[in-house]
């Protein structure tokens, strides 16, 4: 049985993870601490788990076998350096930083002291990415010429951050408003296949202005080594996204459109895109599951700090290039 421990319930998916815990047989949380005593309360009594009042208290038990931080975002870096110099395995939700020199600093202990860690990158188990990154990596699109990601729902239109989620819509505390929070997921999956962008610039915006001195929707413009293109789009405005990927390239092309994927390349049998494309790898479980199944000793496939670190670093550089209208090359 792996023992975990929360520290920070306060993320939108918290939920969700703990869900995830539930429908587990191997895994088991003692502790649940949260700088808010009634929300680590409330969460405690879900899991049947311990509220702690001190988070020292949880990084000495020698009993924990892995910690689950779902803090507000400019709370990650303490806890962060923490657990990594108390030797413990660290799950992190995203982003890890709200910045470049955070996300940089954190990766630095963590890689210093080897413990193990993840990150909510679930993208990355989606069969249409693996896939697609083979592909990329095989030649079998020819040179790549221009990425496209979009990644958008209606979160703002529906309120889904006025009450218990407030602090999302706080870029200060959160490190970034809708563009950041829903585009670093496909940001992952864009640098995971083209490597990290030489400069990128941006512009974000408002729409209805639901929460003061939050960005709502936001477009990007990444370009990478060889002159390869990227287009990043997230928002918390959009009734729908129809069209969250395409990929061209000079000897192939594959898109989603309203669910179904197409592919297109000379190099692969019958993939003349003309029909969905189904043949690819199985799905790997969330990026969630895949940190307690490390936990419990299985070699599974993790995002490292680093890479976590440069999509905080590559997404400060887009925010900056929005606010003073320019191009900006990220910090590595």
């Amino acid at each position: 049985m792996t023992t975990v421990a929360f520290l920070g319930v306060a993320h939108v998916h918290t939920p969700g993870f703990i869900r995830r815990i539930q429908a587990r047989d191997d895994v088991q949380v003692k502790y649940v601490w949260d700088h808010q005593p009634g929300r680590a309360e409330r969460r405690a009594e879900e899991l049947g788990a311990e509220v702690s009042r001190d988070p020292d208290a949880i990084l000495a038990d020698r009993t924990i076998d892995g910690l689950i931080i779902c803090s507000e975002t400019n709370r990650h870096e303490q806890l962060v350096l923490s657990a990594a110099g108390a030797g413990k395995p660290i799950f992190v939700e995203k982003p890890l930083g709200v910045g470049t020199k955070d996300g940089y600093r954190m990766a630095d202990a963590i890689e210093r002291t080897g413990v193990l860690f993840q990150t909510g990158y679930f993208m990355r188990s989606e069969p249409v990415n693996r896939f697609l990154r083979e592909q990329i990596a095989a030649g079998n699109l020819g040179t790549v010429t221009r990425v496209r990601m979009s990644n958008c729902h209606a979160g703002a239109l529906q309120g889904w951050f006025d009450d218990e989620y407030r602090w999302m819509a706080r870029p200060w505390i959160a490190g970034c408003g809708a563009f950041g929070d829903l585009g670093t997921h496909r940001l992952d999956i864009m640098l995971w296949w083209m490597g990290s962008p030489v400069r990128v610039t941006a512009h974000v915006g408002a729409a209805i202005e639901r929460y003061e001195n939050c960005d709502e929707y936001g477009e990007g413009l990444l370009e990478f080594e060889g002159g390869a293109v990227g287009v990043l789009a997230g928002g918390w405005v959009d009734v729908a996204n129809p069209v969250p990927m395409l990929v061209s390239g000079t000897e192939g092309h594959a898109h989603i459109a309203n669910g179904a994927f197409y592919f297109q390349s000379e190099h692969v049998p019958g993939a003349d895109g003309k029909a969905p494309w189904t043949d690819m790898p199985e799905a790997l479980p969330h990026a969630f599951d895949l940190y307690l199944d490390a936990l419990a000793g299985k070699d599974v496939p993790l995002v490292s700090a680093r890479e976590a670190a440069v999509r905080s670093a590559v997404m400060e550089a887009m925010y900056e290039a929005s606010k003073n209208k320019t191009w900006v090359e990220p910090i590595y």
